[in-house]
Formats: structure tokens, sequence, C-alpha cells
């Protein structure tokens, strides 16, 4: 294992051009184009002779069926294609959703799968990827076997006098024996370094092949864009019920075990002084006064839920008067600096607020931090945010904390956090969100 290591890290060391023809993603790449052209050839015989067959049998009853089953099978090879395309591209693409019939029974099934975008999209895969696998598999071996044999030629060249009776390779030959041969040392080294350079330029080539492979995979044999957005509509949606739920959760426990708890006992003390009222008037006035402290707590109480719900400070005079207030009350010194040219939307500006309240109650909490500033900015459709400290660093949403909560709440109304956040910091997070005005 030392030695495996070892070797690696030399490896590491040479820059990526000459790593590149001996890395596995090149010979991973090479080999996906070498099973495309016998795999695109099956696939390319069975799309036209099942489509051709079925469009000829569609004056009978037959040719619908046969057609649905030759479509239903383009999708089962569209799945040995993806995960083709996953185990040697490293290209993990969602199977796209299947055909669903809405009710039991044959012509159901059939009418499903003839309906489907998907079906017909797996069928032009089949068909069009054929005459590209002929090219990519031409170009790459072409590249890939002339490169290595120039290359290694000082090591052959032996074969032409001893076996061929000529003294080299021939750049060009007449029938009588003359042409001109690359025999001489000079020569020789001159057609290795060419090959060298074919060496160090095939994986290249054989990577911007597998490009095309990759767009053709993604987009014919994937989810469609719409189906996608689909998709990420009904996570998000999820993570914003999610979200919702657990702060009404939040705000239940509050109310319940701090200004309800408070106010029952203000309750029971309150009447315990009506009753001392008459008999006692010191000891009801006592708890009288008690009571009026237990109001000024709930109170607070009261206006720091509200305060957590939706400030009244961020409706009435925006983002840069909130985050002022918020920062006035962060352990460590902030710097707010806003530069908006008007308000965004409420529940923009909503989250935005409790975005930079989060990320400094990390820092309060977390950061080991002398100071710390928030910036936020206009920039095209987006609202930027970005709050930086000088504190210990190693934050990391991957982490499980509450940087990847806060994450997915972004990621809900179609934005993003950044976290840059190196051992021995500075901790920078950005924070995006769509410009909703």
């Amino acid at each position: 294992m030392a030695t495996d290591h070892g070797s690696q890290s030399r490896t590491r060391l040479l820059p990526p051009a000459l790593r590149a023809p001996v890395e596995g993603r090149t010979w991973r790449e090479f080999g996906y184009l070498l099973l495309s052209l016998p795999i695109s050839a099956v696939l390319f015989t069975y799309a036209i002779t099942t489509i051709s067959l079925g469009a000829g049998l569609l004056i009978t009853f037959l040719g619908v069926p046969v057609l649905a089953a030759g479509l239903a099978g383009c999708r089962g090879f569209g799945m040995m294609e993806r995960a083709r395309a996953r185990g040697l591209l490293g290209l993990a693409v969602a199977d796209p959703a299947p055909a669903r019939a809405k009710e039991r029974g044959l012509m159901s099934w059939v009418g499903a799968v003839l309906k489907s975008g998907v079906s017909w999209r797996h069928l032009l895969y089949a068909v069009a990827h054929f005459p590209w696998a002929v090219f990519a598999f031409v170009v790459s071996v072409t590249f890939w076997i002339t490169g290595w044999a120039l290359f290694l030629y000082p090591l052959w060249q032996w074969v032409f006098p001893s076996h061929l009776d000529q003294s080299g390779i021939a750049l060009y030959s007449e029938a009588h024996g003359d042409g001109f041969y690359l025999d001489t040392p000079f020569e020789i080294g001159v057609t290795s370094a060419v090959g060298l350079v074919l060496v160090l330029a095939s994986p290249w080539v054989i990577r911007g092949l597998t490009s095309v492979d990759r767009l053709m995979v993604t987009g014919l044999l994937g989810p469609s864009r719409l189906a996608t957005r689909v998709s990420e509509l009904e996570s998000d949606r999820g993570v914003v019920v999610d979200t919702a739920a657990a702060d009404l959760r939040r705000i239940e426990r509050d109310l319940h075990d701090g200004a309800q708890a408070r106010l029952v006992a203000l309750a029971m003390d309150l009447g315990l002084a009506k009753e001392k009222l008459t008999e006692d008037p010191e000891a009801a006035a006592r708890m009288v006064d008690e009571a009026h402290g237990e109001v000024k707590t709930a109170l607070q109480e009261l206006r720091d839920l509200a305060r957590g719900i939706h400030p009244a400070v961020l409706t009435d005079r925006g983002l840069d008067a909130a985050l002022s207030a918020i920062a006035s009350r962060c352990t460590v010194p902030v710097t707010v600096e806003v530069d908006l040219p008007s308000r965004p939307a409420a529940a923009i500006e909503g989250i935005a607020y409790f975005t930079v309240s989060e990320l400094l109650q990390n820092v309060s909490k977390h950061a080991r931090a002398r100071r710390a500033s928030v910036d936020v900015w206009h920039t095209f459709d987006r609202l930027m945010l970005q709050v930086t400290d000088d504190g210990r660093g190693g934050a990391d949403t991957a982490a499980g904390s509450g940087l990847a909560g806060l994450a997915e709440r972004l990621d809900a109304v179609d934005g993003i956090l950044v976290v840059d956040s190196p051992a021995g910091g500075p901790t920078t997070v950005t924070a995006e969100l769509p410009w909703r005005g």
C-alpha cells in the first residue's frame, strides 16, 4: 500500500498534459468509445428493424403494439447506456419517468408508451448515436494506435530490415524499390517525437469525443428539463413544508414553555394575592409586585418571539436597519454595508434577514472571532449576501450543521449558499437569492 501511494504521489507531480495518457480516466473513456461501436450497431439495427416492421404493419392491428414494443426495447437499451456512462464516464444521469398507463391492460400500456416523449427520445438516440459512434471509434483508435506506434518506433524499427526487406517506415516508395524510408537515427528520433505529440494529444481528443456522448446521454436518455424542474419544485415544496412545520413547532414550544407558563404562574399569583388582599395587604402587595415583574418578562419573551417570526423593524425600515439591529446584538463587533437600489419583495427580504441572523448566531456561538462584517448588494437579478469573520474556520455545509439546513432553505427559493472556511479561518459565507422587486 505504501508503494502504491508513493507512485500515485509521484504521478500527481507530473503536469496534467503528461499525466493524461496513463490516467485511469483516459483508459475508461477510450474503452467507452471502443464499446460504443458494437453496442450502437446492435441498438441501431434493433431500432430500425422494429420501427420499420411496426410502421409497415400499421395497416393492420399488429403494427401499433409492435411499434410500442420497439420503443419499450429502446428504453431498455437506454437504461443500459446510462449504466455504461455512469461506470466509464462518471456521468450520473437520473432515470426518466416510466410510461404510466392510466388503466390496466395491454392497450393502455401501448398508448402510454407511444405518447411518452421519453420513448421517442430513446429512439432518436438509437438512430443518431450509431453514425457518431462510428466516427468516434475511427478517430480515437487512429489517434491512439498511431501515436503509440510512432512513439515506440525505436523499439520495433528492427522489424523492417529483419522481416520486411526494407529499412524502415516508407513515407513513399516505388515499384522498383526507390523511396524515402525513416531509417536513420535522426529520422527515427523525429518519428518518435511526432508519436509523443500524438500520444499527448490523444487523451484530449478522446475527452472531446466523449463530451459529445455525455451531451447525447444527458439530453436524450435522461429526464427532460421540464420533468427535472418539476422534480426540483416538488423537492423544494417539501423543504418549504418541513421548514414551516419546524417553525410552527418552535413557536408552539416557545409559547408553551415561555410566555404561556409565565402567564399561568401570573394568574395563580394574582389569585393568591386577591385572597390575601384583606387578610395580609403587605403580602398581597409583594405578590402583585412580583406579578408585575413576571408580566414584564412575559412581554419581553413575546416581543422576542414576534421578532423571530417577522421583526417590525424589517417591515418598517428595510434590511439596512434590521441587519444593523441584528449586528448590535452579536457578541463580536460587526460592520454592516447595505447597497440596494430599492427594497426586494417581502418574502425575499425576510429570507435574507433570517439568513444573516443565523449566520451571525453561528459567529457568536462557534467562530471565536474578533470581528465580522455583513455586505448586501444587488447585481443583475440577484440579491447577494456575504458574512465574513476572522474566526477559527472549519465551517462546512456537509457536516450536518445548521448551514446544511440554511442551504436547503435557500435552495427552495432558487437560492445558493457558498461556504469558504479553511481551517484556521477566515470564514466567508456568500448567499445568493433571486431579486423579486
